[in-house]
């Protein structure tokens, strides 16, 4: 078992970190700070490059706003030593949960699982 997770991990990004971004990571990365999801961020010593190992499925809606805006350049500081502030409107950030089962359906949907009787439209039916 443990050769196929190796080998896996040689050949894929999907089963985690391959081994060619741990061995990178582990000569040239600083690790910067953690988010509540455990994703750990990197970056290199000089600053250019910015990088995220994802704990668990590598899914970019798992990444915070506030990470999401630091691996992009938009701010240089990272969270963990200029926190961002929040309006008091805004609200705590969802992963991207479309295709999912529960994924987002409105009232009426097909995808509900008791969706509402429609009057409006009746079916045509073959004679």
């Amino acid at each position: 078992m443990a050769f196929k997770n190796t080998l896996l991990r040689a050949i894929t990004w999907w089963h985690g970190q391959s081994l060619g971004t741990q061995l990178f990571t582990k000569r040239r990365g600083k690790q910067v700070g953690e988010d509540a999801e455990g994703n750990l961020f990197y970056q290199t010593a000089d600053g250019k490059r910015r990088w995220v190992i994802y704990s668990g499925e590598p899914e970019a809606s798992r990444v915070s706003p506030e990470w999401h805006g630091w691996l992009h350049f938009t701010w240089q500081e990272p969270p963990t030593e200029v926190p961002l502030l929040h309006k008091p409107w805004e609200k705590p950030h969802v992963a991207n949960l479309t295709g999912t089962p529960l994924a987002y359906a409105p009232e009426g949907s097909i995808r509900r699982e008791h969706p509402l009787e429609r009057r409006d439209y009746e079916a045509w039916q073959p004679e």
